[in-house]
C-alpha cells in the first residue's frame, strides 16, 4: 500500500507496516495482552486511516505514531494506548539523549570540557570524556528515576559526577599507616612494607595512584606525618627532604586520573609530636616550598596544616615552629591551607578531624566508629538555591517551602544512588575494597557487594548562591546587611535541621555540603537567566556565588569577610571552606599572614586558606605577580598562573568560562 515513510532526519526509507504490528504488541504486553492477531487487525486500521488522511502523499514517523495512539483509543484498548504513549515518550527521550551525545562528542573532540579545571586536552582525555558524555546520558535516561533525571536536567538540582552515578564512590581518607606496615597488592603481585622513606613516599603515590583508579573523587592521608615517622626515625634530614621531594614530584606527574589528571591529592598534618613525624612534616613543608624542577609551584599535593592549641598555636607549643613553618610555605605556595582543631564542631574530637583539598569533612559515624581513616564521601548533590528565591518572589513561606520540597527530592535521590552503589561488589573497586581501604571491607570476598562497608560513607546535599539567592528575597546580601545575614544564618540552618532529620529516618550518614562549584556555578545561573532573564545581583554574571560566600566583587575587609563567613562552618558537616584574597604573595609580612589565619580559628572556620596570584615564567623561571601579557625580564609570552579555584590548585588556562569570569571579578580584601 505504502512505498516509504519520511523518517525524523529526513531521510525516506521503506516503508514496513509490520514495526506498527510490532509496537502495538509490544505496548499491550506491557498492561498483559498476548494477543499479536488483535495488533495485526489494528494495524488494518491505522493503515486505512493513513491512507484516508495522506491519499498518497508523503508522511512521516511521528504520524504514524499519531494514527496509531488514535486508532487504539477509538477501538476501546485506553491501557494501551497509555502504554504506547509512554513507549513512544521513551522512545523519544532514547533517541534525543543519542542526538545530545553527537553534539557532545563533537564538542569533545574540538576541545574537553573545562568542568575539571585540571583535564587537559590530551588524545587520552577526550576519549575519556566522550566516554562520560555517553555514561551521563544512560544514567538520565534509563537508571535514575524520572522525577530524579528531570530535576537535574532543568537545574534545580545538579547531580555531581553523574557519569560515575553507578560506577563508584567519590573519596576516601587512605589507612596509610596500615598499607605501608602490612604490604598490599595493587593487581599485579603483593608489594612489601618499606624500610626506607624513599621507599615509603613512593609507595605512598602509588597507593593514591591505585586508589585513584577506583573513585572519581580525591585520595587523602588523614595522618601523613604520623603514618610516614617510622620510616624516618633513623633518616637524616637530607634523606628525608629528598624523599619528600620525590612524593611532590610524583604527585605532579602521574597523570592517571580520569582525563588524564594527576591524583587529587590531600595531605592531613601538624599535630604529631614525634621527633620523626615532625621531621616528616618539617621536610614535607620545605619540599613544597622549595617548588618544583625550576621552582614552579606545585598544583598538588593540597597540604593541610591542623592547628591546634596546646600542640602547635601557641609560642611555648611543642610544634609552634612548624605552624610557623607552614605560614611561611603558605605565604609563597599557596598552600597548605590550614583546619582548625579547636572549631566547635572539631574540639570534642581532639587532633582526629581530617579535611580533603576541595573542602571535604567526614567525622562522625551513625553505622560504626568516629573516625577518619577508611572513610569518605559517596556521593553528593547540590540545590540551586538562587532559583528557590527567585521562584518564591520574596514570600518567605513560600521559600521555605520550594526549600524544603527540593531538599527532600534531593535527599531521596542520593538514597536512589546509596541503593545502586551498595549492590557494587568488591571486584568493581578491586584496590579500595579488596585491599581493605574502605572501613569495614576487609574480609569481604571479590563478590561480595559493599553495601556493608559504604555504609560508613556520607551522603551529601550541597548548595551554591546563598548570595543571590538572599539578594532575590531581600534585595541585598549577607555582606551588605546584617538582616540578610541573619536570614543566611536560618536558611543553612533549615538546611541543616533538615539533614539532620533524614539521619534518622534513612539510618545513614546524610551530611550538609558548601559544595565546591567549578562547573556548576556557570551552568546554574546560565539556566537561570535563560528562564527568568536578567535580575540585578542575581542573574546578571556569569557564576553563582561559591556556597555560602560573600560575593567574590564585593569590597569587604578580610577580617570581616572572615567573620561573616564563619558562623556557617558548624553547619556544613559534609565541609565548608573560606578564603580572602591578597595583591601578591605575602613573603615579606609574615605578620599579616598569621593574623589572618589566627582570625580564621578565632571566627569558628573549620578549614580556609589566603589566596593570591602566583605566576611563573616558563621561559626564564622569574616567580612572582606577572600583570602583562609576557615576562618583564626575558619578554616570554609563556606564562604559568597558578590560582586557587573550589579548594585545589590550578593553572589558569584550564578554568572554564565562568570560572574565569569569577577570576576577573575577585577583588582584594584589605587587611
Amino acid at each position: 500500500m505504502f512505498k516509504v515513510i519520511r523518517k525524523r532526519d529526513g531521510r525516506e526509507v521503506p516503508f514496513d507496516e509490520g514495526k506498527i504490528t510490532d509496537a502495538i504488541f509490544e505496548a499491550a504486553r506491557a498492561v498483559g495482552g498476548e494477543d499479536r492477531q488483535t495488533a495485526m487487525e489494528l494495524t488494518i486500521e491505522a493503515l486505512k486511516m493513513l491512507k484516508k488522511k495522506f491519499n498518497g502523499h508523503a508522511f512521516s514517523v511521528e504520524d504514524v505514531q499519531d494514527i496509531v495512539e488514535k486508532v487504539l483509543i477509538e477501538a476501546g484498548h485506553a491501557r494501551t494506548a497509555k502504554a504506547y504513549i509512554l513507549y513512544r515518550d521513551r522512545r523519544t527521550r532514547i533517541r534525543d539523549a543519542k542526538g545530545d551525545l553527537m553534539d557532545a562528542v563533537e564538542e569533545i573532540l574540538e576541545e574537553t570540557s573545562k568542568e575539571n579545571a585540571n583535564i587537559s586536552n590530551s588524545p587520552s582525555a577526550k576519549m575519556l570524556q566522550i566516554a562520560s558524555a555517553a555514561s551521563k546520558k544512560y544514567y538520565l535516561t534509563r537508571l535514575i528515576d524520572e522525577d530524579f533525571s528531570l530535576a537535574h536536567q532543568r537545574g534545580d538540582i545538579h547531580i555531581h559526577d553523574l557519569d560515575f552515578y553507578g560506577k563508584t564512590l567519590t573519596c576516601v581518607q587512605i589507612p596509610l599507616g596500615r598499607l605501608l606496615a602490612e604490604g598490599f597488592d595493587n593487581g599485579h603481585g603483593y608489594i612489601r612494607p618499606p624500610k626506607r622513606p624513599a621507599s615509603a613516599t613512593a609507595l605512598a603515590a602509588i597507593i593514591l595512584q591505585s586508589s585513584q583508579n577506583d573513585m572519581h573523587g580525591g585520595q587523602s592521608f588523614a595522618f601523613f606525618d604520623r603514618d610516614i615517622a617510622p620510616y624516618v626515625e633513623n633518616a637524616s634530614d637530607d634523606e628525608t627532604y629528598q624523599a619528600m621531594e620525590a612524593l611532590v614530584y610524583n604527585l605532579n606527574s602521574m597523570h592517571s586520573r580520569a582525563g588524564a589528571q594527576v591524583p587529587f591529592s590531600s595531605l592531613n598534618v601538624g599535630t604529631e609530636t614525634s621527633a620523626a613525624a615532625r621531621k616528616v612534616t618539617r621536610n614535607l613543608l620545605l619540599a613544597y616550598e622549595a617548588g618544583l624542577g625550576r621552582g614552579e609551584n606545585p598544583i598538588f599535593p593540597n597540604i593541610i596544616f591542623r592547628v591546634q592549641e596546646g600542640v602547635n598555636y601557641n609560642p611555648e607549643d611543642p610544634n609552634y615552629d612548624l605552624f610557623k613553618l607552614a605560614l611561611r610555605v603558605a605565604a609563597k605556595r599557596l598552600n597548605p591551607t590550614f583546619s582548625f582543631m579547636d572549631s566547635s564542631f572539631n574540639k570534642e574530637w581532639g587532633d582526629q578531624v581530617s579535611y580533603m583539598g576541595c573542602r571535604t569533612r567526614v567525622m562522625a559515624n551513625r553505622r560504626g566508629p568516629a573516625i577518619t581513616d577508611g572513610r569518605g564521601n559517596l556521593s553528593f548533590t547540590t540545590i540551586n538555591l538562587p532559583r528557590l528565591a527567585i521562584k518564591a518572589e520574596r514570600d518567605m513561606q513560600q521559600f521555605y517551602r520550594l526549600l524544603d520540597n527540593m531538599m527532600n527530592l534531593a535527599i531521596r535521590q542520593l538514597y536512589h544512588r546509596f541503593g545502586v552503589q551498595a549492590k557494587l561488589k568488591v571486584k568493581d573497586m578491586p584496590f579500595v575494597m579488596g585491599q581493605g581501604l574502605y572501613l569495614e571491607s576487609r574480609g569481604l570476598k571479590d563478590c561480595d557487594p559493599i553495601r556493608d562497608a559504604i555504609v560508613n560513607g556520607t551522603l551529601s546535599v550541597g548548595f551554591i548562591g546563598l548570595a543571590e539567592a538572599l539578594t532575590a528575597l531581600t534585595g541585598r546580601h549577607h555582606g551588605q546587611d546584617k538582616d540578610a545575614q541573619v536570614l543566611g544564618n536560618e536558611i543553612v540552618a533549615r538546611m541543616r535541621r533538615l539533614i539532620d532529620e533524614a539521619c534518622e529516618e534513612y539510618d545513614l550518614n546524610y551530611t550538609l555540603l558548601a559544595t565546591p562549584a567549578e562547573g556548576l556555578s556557570g551552568r546554574f545561573i546560565g539556566k537561570d537567566r535563560k528562564e527568568y532573564g536578567i535580575i540585578p545581583g542575581v542573574t546578571n554574571k556569569e557564576y553563582y556565588t561559591n556556597s555560602f560566600h560573600v560575593p567574590v566583587n564585593f569590597p569587604i575587609s578580610s577580617f570581616e569577610k572572615i567573620s561573616l563567613e564563619g558562623i556557617y562552618h558548624k553547619y556544613c558537616n559534609a565541609g565548608h571552606i573560606s578564603y580572602v584574597e591578597m595583591a601578591s604573595p605575602p613573603v615579606h609580612n609574615p605578620e599579616a599572614m598569621e593574623a589572618i589565619v589566627r582570625h580564621m580559628r578565632d571566627s569558628d572556620m573549620g578549614y580556609a586558606a589566603v589566596n593570591f596570584p602566583v605566576d611563573f615564567c616558563t621561559g626564564c623561571s622569574t616567580l612572582g605577580v606577572i600583570n602583562e601579557d609576557k615576562c618583564p625580564r626575558c619578554g616570554s609570552t609563556a606564562i604559568r598562573r597558578v590560582r586557587r579555584i573550589t579548594g585545589y590548585l590550578s593553572t589558569v588556562d584550564r578554568f572554564n568560562d565562568s570560572k574565569v569570569a569569577e577570576l576577573n571579578d575577585r577583588i582584594i580584601h584589605e587587611f
